[in-house]
């Protein structure tokens, strides 16, 4: 082997035990996983132990009435929360992109809610929610209005409320912070040109931003399905099925009812469905990015 030769194996070789790792640590739980949805698995058995029931878990599941209701829920749930988040988040970042007195100070500040742990959010909005003596319904009260039973009439929306509340300033640090690194002569060529601040916005400030806005919003997305503590605290999945997402069935499918085989096939269509989410974002993203370059090539050709 010449030293050249060496020299361009070094990085790999060095590289190569953390990617072993990270292999085993990716590939064995999936593989187990995908093994184990094939299988009629409880947890007395060792998985070597179970039957092969080919793909019975996964007709099981479709034809499962209970698993079509969490599914929806899981839909409605994770597409609610993120468009607020975006709107919110984006909103507020486009409103606070200026020199303002005390800027460090009201960013901390707005990070705080993402910093609590999920289990103590969850807590705290269900007793802000509670119909006697939630802070919520005490306001309700003062201003002459009737007190709503929040987590009993409303369970989904006030799930959708509280993941809102934690995660809206994920959307907004990542937001300011693409905002900030825009190119400044842009900007100054488009207010000379006479453009007005919502046509800064439109066609400079947002189109600039979108590889951003797009691995921010793949991230809320794939997140936003995995929701679990926050649900489990709030309302338990109820009343009824009302909030109870995939994630959280999953965990009951295989606490409670001690389905091990089922638990891993609803486990493994969440993680299709989240590989079509997370293929469709990458496609959109090179699409935009080949639009870009023939844009620019043909400004290129015309001047």
């Amino acid at each position: 082997m010449t030293r050249f030769s060496a020299n361009r194996l070094t990085p790999y070789l060095f590289a190569a035990p953390a990617a072993l790792v990270m292999l085993l640590a990716l590939f064995y739980p999936i593989g187990y996983m995908i093994w184990g949805s094939f299988r009629a698995w409880d947890p007395s058995q060792s998985i070597t132990e179970t039957e092969f029931v080919g793909l019975a878990n996964y007709a099981r599941l479709l034809a499962d009435p209970a698993f079509h209701e969490s599914f929806w829920v899981t839909l409605v749930f994770a597409f609610s929360v993120v468009s607020v988040e975006m709107v919110l988040g984006v909103s507020l970042a486009l409103l606070l992109d200026r020199k303002i007195r005390g800027m460090s100070l009201l960013r901390t500040l707005f990070i705080l809610p993402m910093m609590i742990a999920p289990v103590v959010v969850g807590l705290v909005w269900r007793y802000m929610f509670h119909q006697s003596y939630g802070t919520i319904n005490r306001m309700l009260e003062a201003v002459g209005l009737p007190k709503v039973d929040w987590l009993g009439q409303n369970p989904l929306l006030s799930v959708i409320i509280a993941d809102v509340w934690q995660w809206t300033p994920f959307i907004f640090i990542l937001s300011l912070a693409a905002l900030q690194s825009l190119p400044r002569s842009a900007l100054e060529a488009a207010r000379i040109d006479g453009a007005t601040t919502m046509q800064q916005i439109w066609h400079i400030k947002l189109p600039l931003m979108a590889p951003v806005l797009i691995v921010t919003l793949l991230l809320r997305l794939i997140d936003a399905f995995k929701v679990l503590e926050v649900i489990l605290v709030l309302t338990g999945g109820g009343p009824g099925l009302q909030t109870e997402i995939l994630a959280l069935r999953i965990a009951r499918t295989a606490r409670e009812f001690r389905e091990l085989g089922e638990a891993a096939a609803m486990s493994n269509m969440l993680l299709m469905l989240l590989m079509v989410l997370t293929l469709g974002m990458f496609a959109f993203t090179r699409w935009q990015e080949a639009r870009a370059r023939r844009l620019r090539f043909t400004k290129e050709e015309e001047g």
